[in-house]
């Protein structure tokens, strides 16, 4: 499961966050100053995994800015590769000619949902 995400630029500024648990606010700094400095002490060679107290942080850096994902230990990207097919419909469903045309959940996984009934029968 995706814990937080965080948009940081290279000054350790955050620029977004986004947190998908209940974290207190006095937290969040500690835990984003914590993550911060994890990211940015690392050179550009070292993977960009790390095991972070009881999750996974994996970052990628774009330009100034660095993108921090939060997961627990469960998430796997094998789950993205073993399910291809569903990943390229959401996709689809969610972008066109490069522009987000669809931002509801519910339409999002519809054709899922469609295509989940037609194989139960």
């Amino acid at each position: 499961m995706i814990k937080f995400f965080l948009m940081v630029n290279k000054q350790g500024q955050t620029r977004l966050s986004k947190y998908y648990e209940h974290v207190d606010v006095n937290k969040r700094t500690l835990l984003e100053t914590e993550v911060i400095k994890s990211c940015l002490s690392r050179s550009n060679e070292q993977c960009s995994f790390i095991e972070f107290k009881d999750f996974k942080l994996i970052y990628r850096q774009y330009a100034a800015l660095f993108i921090v994902v939060g997961v627990n230990d469960t998430e796997s990207e094998l789950d993205i590769m073993f399910n291809l097919d569903k990943v390229h419909i959401i996709l689809d469903e969610m972008v066109l000619n490069g522009c987000i045309v669809e931002t509801n959940r519910a339409r999002i996984l519809a054709p899922l949902l469609i295509l989940d009934k037609m194989s139960e029968s």
